[in-house]
């Protein structure tokens, strides 16, 4: 961490600068967003949109470089084939049954299966693992402006609808029965997660993104004791593994985002440990009680 510490401060390494910069700005979207989908319990829907991302960025390089269309750029396809894919998947979550597991496992396979198709027949070199595996030290001045417009929304977005949205994620049917149109909060909830991944798939990648949408939140559940305090934990703990992710694997020179998603994952696994031990503790001294 010291010869990270020696790096930022080093006017000839601003890209360290914007990496830690736009880790800690997105850990507020992961903290969040991943809050919903982990109490909500749609991590797999999540996943489905994550990886059919790849068929927006090969579908933006296909029709920017090959039908000379420039203003569909790898991120705006990105952004709309995970809308749509959020639409799709909140329509079809409502009939329930066999046939939304079906749906997630065909947009999950298929979507990426485009991408790396798309990527294949456009002219030039794109490495895939780049967009498969992120690459935080790309980041530039721009992305700090994309996460920071994030954040904002999602901010605004969760503040107006906090109780709503609570509400969905642990008790569906009473909220639908209060008035609410759970339908359409449902949508929403599904398209702030769709943004949060596209924007933020350049920090540790299409595979991996998931674990850092779901490992912070869920390692929070096992301290917090409301969805207030699980996002601000989630959000710390985010944070905390970007920065040490970035730390290690600046140090040994390793590519960042599995580094970062290793001790995300390391720590997870601690936490149910501990977690384990928590709640004998509690539910002992409750009997003591």
């Amino acid at each position: 961490m010291i010869e990270l510490w020696d790096a930022l401060t080093d006017p000839d390494l601003p890209f360290l600068r914007y990496a830690l910069i736009t880790g800690l700005l997105a850990s507020i979207s992961f903290g969040i967003i991943g809050t919903f989908v982990v109490v909500r319990r749609i991590t797999y829907i999540a996943g489905a949109i994550s990886h059919c991302v790849l068929a927006g960025i090969g579908g933006g390089l296909y029709l920017q470089n090959v039908v000379g269309i420039p203003w569909i750029t790898p991120v705006r396809g990105a952004v709309l084939v995970a809308l749509l894919a959020a639409l799709l998947l909140a329509q079809v979550s409502k009939n329930g049954g066999q046939r939304e597991d079906s749906i997630i496992g065909a947009l999950w396979a298929g979507g990426m299966s485009i991408g790396f198709l798309f990527i294949a027949v456009t002219p030039g070199y794109f490495d895939p693992m780049s967009y498969l595996f992120g690459n935080i030290l790309l980041i530039s001045k721009n992305d700090i402006y994309f996460v920071i417009i994030l954040d904002c929304a999602i901010l605004a977005v969760v503040g107006i609808f906090y109780n709503k949205l609570v509400a969905l994620c642990f008790d569906e049917e009473y909220t639908q029965l209060r008035g609410v149109h759970t339908r359409w909060l449902y949508l929403l909830l599904l398209c702030l997660t769709a943004l949060t991944i596209v924007l933020l798939v350049r920090i540790v990648g299409i595979i991996m993104v998931i674990a850092l949408l779901t490992l912070p939140a869920a390692i929070a559940g096992t301290m917090a004791s409301g969805i207030r305090q699980l996002m601000f934990i989630a959000t710390l703990l985010s944070g905390l593994f970007i920065v040490s992710g970035l730390g290690v694997s600046f140090s040994l020179d390793l590519p960042s985002g599995p580094v970062i998603i290793l001790i995300a994952t390391n720590c997870y696994l601690l936490s149910l440990g501990f977690g384990k031990k928590w709640r004998k503790k509690t539910e002992r001294n409750n009997s003591l009680c």
